[in-house]
């Protein structure tokens, strides 16, 4: 348990001894990571609000210890978007306090059912990962989730920005499954109007529309006993939302021109940037269509996201890119991993395989790779974002203004509107005025005149 309330905490202790569970509590976040470091744990109870973090803010942190224990996060205030972070992160469940005994008792009993059954049927396997680098916790976890699908034949949507690596992950599926040795067909929908996309799909027979010379036979027909893998499955149209749908429920489908039902044995992976439930919501998706799609959903974080992982990409690709080129392996300047690092990369890991690519080009011949061998628009942003740091406070953290008024300005309008306030406050008397501001009556009357302050006003 951490929680920052050491009752709370001795508490569901007793209760979950008295069960016959070890357990022990933490009261800060450092000490349960120290813990969870050392020990084995198939629990963690993890309220939100700690004295020396948020609890949700570790949860990769957590997820990265040896033991990978279930969380269940427990927390005074219920919070949807606390609540979908946890999920999304992996978390057991989300509880609003106070709960019920008997519903800890039943959700401890089902945890530690589930890491029995888990751990029994586990098996190790080796994934094959052509292109797909990296150690974070991030990653790994979009690993465990290719391992499942891989060993199923259940529809997968895939989701994350642009060159996050999507069409990578669909064909690691593909490799790991057993459809590996069947087709990996790949659609993009973002490129194709709605006319050809039905041709090129469905495929078409002689005299189907106007130009079809021949019959050709579509990409589902070519994807059987594979895979179809639909990359930017949010442009699809409405018209071919529909048409597709009949597909997954059906799995036949009619080529234009023919009144033939073809069957076919496919395995669909779609994927999309794009926020499918939303558009769901605003009409312009189909949720039968995305119910259809998401049996098992794979959602691919920002490489900002997981920074751990970006030296291990930039020198995978360094090595293939030398190796392919036929030049000699590069080392990385300090200075160029740091800038690697600072950088947001919103393009994700396409812009930094690009950047690794042209910073190779340009340091062939060197042995050593430096900040100077970086895309201009990488170094450009980078100094901006060193520029704007400059330009901060340390102690508010506020921007410094770059141009500033004579101080004499600076002292007559905080004057002017002192006298201002006074006038307010007491109502236009003088000699109140007087008093508190310690002058005399000749030098109120003369600011007032300066300012053009009137008693009544």
């Amino acid at each position: 348990m951490v929680d920052d309330d050491k009752m709370i905490c001795e508490t569901l202790i007793d209760f979950m001894e008295s069960l016959g569970h070890d357990a022990t509590y933490s009261l800060n976040l450092r000490g349960a990571l120290e813990r969870l470091a050392s020990d084995s744990f198939d629990i963690l109870f993890l309220d939100i609000r700690l004295p020396d973090g948020n609890g949700l803010d570790a949860l990769p942190k957590i997820h990265a210890t040896p033991s990978r224990p279930e969380v269940i996060v427990i927390t005074g205030e219920g919070d949807r978007n606390g609540a979908e972070l946890a999920m999304k992160s992996g978390c057991w469940d989300y509880l609003v306090k106070p709960v019920p005994w008997e519903n800890l008792k039943f959700i401890t009993e089902r945890v530690l059912k589930y890491r029995r059954e888990k751990g029994a049927g586990k098996r190790t396997v080796a994934l094959k990962l052509e292109g797909i680098v990296g150690n974070s916790p991030e990653f790994n976890r979009c690993l465990d989730f290719v391992a499942n699908a891989a060993n199923t034949d259940a529809n997968v949507l895939i989701t994350g920005e642009t060159g996050t690596g999507k069409e990578l992950f669909s064909r690691a599926i593909h490799q790991n499954s057993q459809r590996a040795e069947g087709p990996f067909v790949v659609v993009d929908c973002a490129v194709l109007p709605e006319t050809l996309f039905e041709s090129l799909l469905f495929g078409h027979e002689k005299g189907a529309f106007t130009g079809a010379t021949q019959s050709q036979q579509g990409l589902l027909k070519t994807s059987n006993k594979g895979t179809l893998f639909l990359d930017e499955i949010g442009e699809l149209t409405p018209k071919i939302q529909r048409g597709f749908l009949r597909v997954l429920e059906e799995h036949s489908y009619r080529p234009l021109g023919d009144s033939r039902e073809m069957k076919i044995d496919f395995r669909l992976i779609a994927a999309t940037h794009r926020d499918l439930q939303k558009m769901v919501d605003e009409g312009e998706f189909r949720s039968d269509l995305l119910f259809r799609m998401k049996s098992i959903v794979i959602e691919i974080p920002p490489l900002r996201n997981r920074k751990s992982d970006i030296v291990d990409i930039a020198f995978h690709y360094m090595r293939r890119f030398c190796d392919k080129n036929g030049i000699a392996t590069k080392g990385f300047s300090p200075d160029f991993l740091e800038d690697l690092m600072a950088y947001e990369w919103p393009g994700n890991v396409r812009e930094l395989i690009h950047a690794i690519e042209r910073s190779l080009s340009i340091g062939q011949n060197e042995g050593t790779l430096y900040p100077i061998h970086l895309p201009v628009h990488i170094r450009t942003a980078l100094a901006q974002s060193r520029l704007k740091k400059a330009d901060k406070t340390p102690e508010t953290g506020r921007e410094v203004p770059t141009e500033f008024p004579e101080i004499k300005t600076v002292i007559e309008q905080t004057e002017r509107q002192y006298l201002k306030d006074l006038l307010s406050s007491t109502g236009g008397s003088i000699p109140e005025i007087c008093r508190i501001s310690g002058l005399s009556k000749t030098n109120v009357y003369n600011r007032l005149k300066k300012y053009n302050l009137t008693r009544r006003f």
